[in-house]
């Protein structure tokens, strides 16, 4: 027994052996793998058609070769090369510059259905010295196949394609290349043959979907072996922009927090929070019904971090960049010349534009692109028309995460109706550091016998800090925003008097 437990210990201090990565390139992809596909190894992507598997092996050969000096092959059995070169074109690659340096090679395999009719000698040893012959040709260390149901199109017998499957992974693996193999997926299974998930060394399901008429493209790692990886589904996001992984699900809360203060604009509001405004690196939500000013707050907050040398991220989801800076207008605000000097970036867009997923996709590219240092998103609640409250709340609750994590302050408003005055539609109250709700009081004037309308500003809570609990009355004029002091008869007026709608 004591021989056995020194064994036992003997094998325990083995230090695990590492699987090599081959680094995609592509932004998100790499982190769900762990920094990359196994090195010299197979790895398969999935999924029906129009998922976007051509465009992510072509992707990584194009990484391959132009961030990491590493000479690809592209076997292409269903497009030529004029016309993988005219796709790649579309999104900013010269694939006939990367030929002419010998850093890419594309090999179009013709196959006809008549040419592989069943001789009981079937193989694939003519494709191996083809590819062979171009490997050498150029050095490749990595190598893209697409699509591998056409190299058995014409074959029946389900035995010699399982058989001829095993033997080309096998092969694959003896030249030392890292392989990216596309294959289309079958029902009830990964792949048409049901064969290929279970010889490859790393699977990943690639899969567009649409949910009340919009469309969403996600990315599952099925299967890694050797290496631990995110095993979520994460959306990813095809545009001219390129092509982007977000794998944002497994944000986590472990941003650091700041007692570093920024001005909200707003000299009244800044007075309410203790003279010195929002913690930097929080998150800070505005409600209230329609027309009590909530855009004209983001808009002050986004102008103020503009004057501080920073750079703003608007996202607009209800106005055109030209409508808000229209609007603004009206209340002093000049958005015009920070636009001009690139720092603030207003990106507007419907909500049914994609997915929610497609939107998180959207804003982690820009946020990476841009590098603001502030965030406005500009209304949330237009986002439950492309998802039911549920999805937008733990959209939101990634984002929140997401910027928090990137050391950004969040500015968020939020469309609150009557009877909904100290809750939001969407239950994310509780994820904010700040909540200002603006509202309309019923104010009496001295001298009227009818009491007026006039907006009002309560800070329901703010985190870490000393700050006014008192309902402050404001107004909008075209020199800006500007607290007013509350009459005492308003004070005391019972809060079921004090909503009333209007513009």
């Amino acid at each position: 027994m004591p021989n056995a437990n020194r064994r036992i210990h003997r094998v325990n201090r083995i230090a695990p052996a590492r699987v090599e990565k081959s680094p995609t390139g592509t932004a998100g992809l790499d982190e769900v793998t762990h920094g990359g596909i196994p090195k010299g190894r197979n790895t398969l992507l999935c999924g029906g058609a129009g998922s976007a598997k051509t465009l992510f092996a072509m992707k990584y050969l194009l990484c391959g070769a132009m961030q990491y000096g590493e000479p690809g092959l592209c076997v292409s059995f269903e497009e030529s090369a004029d016309e993988l070169a005219e796709n790649m074109a579309s999104l900013g690659y010269d694939i006939p510059a990367l030929v002419k340096k010998k850093m890419l090679s594309i090999d179009h395999v013709q196959v006809a259905r008549h040419e592989f009719e069943e001789t009981g000698e079937y193989d694939l040893s003519g494709l191996f010295v083809r590819m062979e012959h171009a490997i050498r040709s150029i050095g490749a260390k990595r190598v893209a196949l697409d699509t591998i149901e056409v190299l058995f199109s014409g074959l029946p017998n389900e035995a010699i394609v399982r058989a001829e499957l095993r033997r080309l992974f096998r092969w694959l693996k003896s030249q030392g290349v890292t392989t990216m193999i596309t294959a289309e997926t079958g029902k009830g299974a990964l792949t048409r043959h049901g064969l290929e998930e279970y010889v490859a060394d790393c699977v990943i399901l690639l899969d567009h979907r649409v949910t009340e008429q919009v469309s969403t493209r996600r990315l599952r790692v099925v299967k890694y072996r050797g290496s631990a990886h995110g095993t979520n589904e994460y959306p990813f996001l095809v545009d001219g922009g390129g092509l982007s992984v977000v794998p944002i699900t497994s944000v986590g809360l472990t941003h650091k927090a700041t007692t570093d203060r920024i001005s909200s604009g707003i000299v009244g509001l800044d007075q309410m929070l203790g003279g010195k405004g929002f913690f930097r690196k929080s998150s800070v939500l505005i409600s209230g019904t329609a027309g009590t000013g909530k855009s004209s707050f983001a808009a002050h907050f986004a102008a103020a971090a503009c004057a501080r040398g920073e750079q703003c991220m608007y996202l607009a989801f209800e106005e055109s960049p030209s409508q808000i800076q229209r609007n603004m207008s009206s209340v002093g605000l000049n958005l015009e010349p920070w636009i001009r000097k690139g720092l603030l970036k207003i990106l507007a867009s419907r909500p049914t534009s994609t997915g929610l997923e497609g939107h998180l996709a959207r804003i982690h590219r820009d946020v990476a692109e841009l590098k603001p240092s502030v965030v406005v998103v500009d209304p949330i609640t237009n986002l439950i028309s492309a998802g039911d409250t549920g999805a937008v709340k733990s959209m939101l609750t990634r984002l929140i995460d997401f910027l928090k994590l990137e050391g950004i302050t969040g500015m968020f408003t939020n469309l609150t109706v009557k009877g909904m005055i100290e809750e939001t539609s969407i239950g994310i109250s509780s994820l904010m550091d700040t909540w200002i709700l603006l509202r309309e009081v019923e104010v009496l004037q001295e001298g009227l016998e009818a009491p007026e309308r006039q907006r009002a500003i309560q800070l329901l809570k703010s985190r870490g800090m000393a700050h006014s609990r008192k309902l402050e009355p404001f107004e909008l004029t075209d020199s800006g925003i500007h607290m007013l002091k509350m009459e005492p008869e308003a004070e005391a007026r019972p809060p079921h008097r004090l909503m009333r709608k209007a513009r």
